[in-house]
């Protein structure tokens, strides 16, 4: 075969308030490839969406946006019924205000990847998926489309001839039709390193998850996500990286190739 594996680690940065301290970006940084930014509607600020853009430029990390519903006392992770067009608009507005500080700053924006409870009604519903993948492509097509692996929205990146990317989780169970198990039930999360790297390891070289009752699931990994809100971030950034590079893995940012 001889053609080198790679695969690109990402982890969702920049989501603190002058209220509120979220994750430790300047920890997490230097183990990834790629960072999805929050864009102030479930966590960040202009100020904090500006230094996160600059440490990712500092360690060489592809710069994606982090767009969601508008609920900061949520954090983002409460489903919000509302129509397509306002979900389109949302998308447009927190992706221009991203990309204003990459540009200001003479980088590119790379991605986008939507945020929590949007982020898994787009994974299900084509028509959020659609609404996501619309104003994206209208405000750049070359931006990349990071999305649940075998979700609505790959789907629709796909059929809107964006590029995409699909994504795997290193700290959560999965269901038996590859949906992540919600956070409301017991187990949803991963916390002890070795079974995330476990996790890790199979989804990238045998392309498959097992669930929470044990059943092999099918599963396309280009990008693993690393939840930057958690407390054991940095251990599994840090494991999960040697952990890959010792089995021969390449870590870069996604590129389409």
């Amino acid at each position: 075969m001889g053609c080198m594996m790679t695969i690109d680690l990402n982890c969702d940065l920049g989501e603190s308030l002058a209220t509120r301290l979220v994750g430790n970006d300047e920890g997490i940084m230097p183990y990834l490839s790629s960072a999805n930014i929050a864009c102030g509607f479930h966590g960040g600020s202009p100020t904090v969406m500006h230094n996160t853009v600059q440490l990712a430029m500092k360690y060489g990390v592809a710069i994606g946006a982090h767009p969601s519903f508008h609920d900061i006392e949520g954090f983002g992770r409460r489903e919000m019924n509302i129509p397509p067009g306002e979900v389109y608009d949302l998308i447009i507005y927190q992706v221009s205000a991203l990309a204003g500080f990459v540009r200001i700053n003479g980088s590119k924006l790379h991605h986008v990847k939507p945020h929590g409870a949007l982020y898994n009604m787009a994974a299900r519903d084509e028509i959020y998926a659609k609404s996501i993948v619309d104003a994206i492509a209208d405000f750049d097509s070359s931006l990349i489309l990071y999305g649940l692996s075998g979700s609505e929205l790959i789907r629709a990146g796909i059929k809107r001839g964006l590029v995409t990317c699909s994504e795997v989780f290193a700290d959560r169970r999965y269901q038996d039709d590859g949906s992540l198990t919600p956070r409301t039930k017991p187990h949803a999360l991963i916390t002890r390193t070795n079974d995330a790297v476990e996790q890790v390891i199979r989804m990238v070289k045998e392309k498959t998850v097992i669930s929470e009752n044990g059943k092999t699931v099918n599963i396309k990994a280009e990008t693993i996500c690393i939840h930057g809100d958690s407390e054991h971030a940095i251990p599994f950034g840090k494991e999960i990286r040697t952990s890959l590079e010792r089995e021969g893995i390449t870590i870069k940012a996604f590129n389409g190739a």
